[in-house]
């Protein structure tokens, strides 16, 4: 590295496996950074500490312009929100930070995610989708399912229903709390897993409606969160988060793409988008539907 060289930092469990470690060297030169991304490993469960310390870390470090954070976002700003300047909007109602600016000396947080969910989502989805009667199932509302509920709430053609479905009731009243007052004309019905009947859930949607696997089931742990009898709705969207592991939901929605004439989206473009933000916000760099389609091909090249 030279002395000239700026330093990204990603903030995760097992960095060194990432994709985004091929792919960023590709960004740098397409977008002149001169820039590394050095991976910053917490364990699951850390103490605080762990958190506060790399804050200081990239606070301390003159060649740091900031970082970008994955599985700890909640847990770093529970242990280190007090370290930053500044906060947007999304961070502080969701109280999770995905994305460390380092501008003029302020430490700067944002929570990424609704805007990663709706560029997603737009290259799938008509600005007039719901106006047709479509309606959400999601199955997760943790930070994802969230954002993604923040994001559709927003929309000029808001669903009339979103469902959401977790293993944590903790999850869903956080995720209530939330999307009641930033959508409150949208019907939100939050079901835990044990009560939950997925497959009837499935078959009430009416068609064309937006089903989403948010659970993070079929990337590091196996499975899915519908049973294989699961029938989607005839012309869905259906997305998986996940675009690496054993991504059972994806095949299950895949098999019934043509006899139910389903739209069937991975978490490939999600990782893109997800990272581009952050990449902009950290480098403080327009990034233009072009420029990203550019950032995308190179990825693509090394997937």
């Amino acid at each position: 590295m030279s002395t000239s060289t700026r330093r990204m930092r990603f903030v995760g469990v097992s960095t060194a496996s990432s994709s985004i470690m091929k792919v960023f060297p590709l960004w740098s030169d397409i977008l002149g950074l001169d820039a590394e991304l050095v991976g910053l490993d917490i364990p699951l469960g850390a103490p605080a500490e762990s958190y506060r310390d790399a804050v200081a870390a990239i606070q301390g470090d003159p060649s740091c312009a900031g970082a970008l954070v994955t599985t700890h976002k909640i847990a770093l700003f529970d242990a280190a929100g007090d370290m930053f300047d500044e906060v947007d909007e999304f961070a502080a109602s969701v109280g999770e930070i995905s994305s460390i600016a380092m501008r003029g000396g302020r430490t700067l947080g944002a929570a990424k995610d609704p805007l990663t969910a709706g560029l997603s989502l737009e290259e799938v989805l008509a600005a007039d989708h719901f106006a047709r009667g479509a309606h959400v199932l999601c199955l997760g509302a943790g930070g994802a399912g969230t954002a993604i509920g923040w994001y559709l709430g927003r929309r000029t053609d808001a669903p009339e229903r979103m469902t959401f479905i977790d293993v944590e009731e903790t999850r869903l009243r956080h995720l209530r709390d939330v999307l009641s007052a930033h959508a409150p004309q949208v019907e939100l019905r939050t079901l835990t897993a044990a009560e939950a009947d997925a497959p009837a859930e499935l078959a009430a949607l009416p068609p064309h409606s937006l089903v989403v696997n948010a659970t993070g089931l079929g990337k590091d742990r196996p499975g899915s969160p519908l049973p294989s009898s699961a029938v989607f709705p005839e012309r869905a969207v259906v997305w998986e988060l996940n675009y690496r592991g054993s991504l059972e939901f994806l095949a299950q929605a895949r098999r019934q793409q043509a006899a139910r004439n389903l739209t069937v989206v991975d978490g490939w473009r999600y990782f893109i988008h997800g990272w581009s933000q952050v990449v902009s916000d950290v480098f403080d760099l327009p990034m233009e539907p072009t420029l990203v389609a550019r950032l995308a091909e190179a990825a693509e090249s090394v997937r």
